[in-house]
């Protein structure tokens, strides 16, 4: 039996950590917690808000997805978005979902991201 999503991995090109820890820790407000050593040897990093966990790994062939995304859930919705916009990242709004407020944005190497808060 499922319980939970215990986390969401996202690809990553080689050599884009630093700019991933910008982003998911800076703009985005998450905290970097550390990887197994045997995992970290294999570069990428992970990302914590609360109970969500964002994985980023590297893959050598990285081609950002054009519809996969995690949907992540926010309190001020108005405010995350101002906040995305003020660090330079896109903010695009999408109204198609009943009962909720939604933005889609990128981070630094392309990967989709939703924002959603219910009604």
């Amino acid at each position: 039996m499922i319980t939970a999503v215990d986390h969401v991995q996202l690809a990553a090109p080689p050599g884009s950590e630093e700019r991933l820890r910008g982003y998911y820790t800076a703009v985005l407000g998450m905290t970097e917690i550390p990887k197994p050593p045997v995992l970290a040897a294999r570069g990428g990093c992970w990302f914590r808000a609360q109970a969500v966990q964002l994985h980023l790994g590297i893959e050598p062939d990285f081609r950002p997805a054009r519809k996969a995304h995690p949907g992540l859930r926010v309190t001020g919705i108005d405010a995350y978005a101002a906040r995305l916009k003020a660090h330079g990242a896109p903010v695009t709004w999408d109204d198609g979902l009943p009962s909720h407020r939604r933005f889609y944005s990128e981070d630094p190497v392309g990967n989709r991201l939703e924002f959603l808060e219910s009604r």
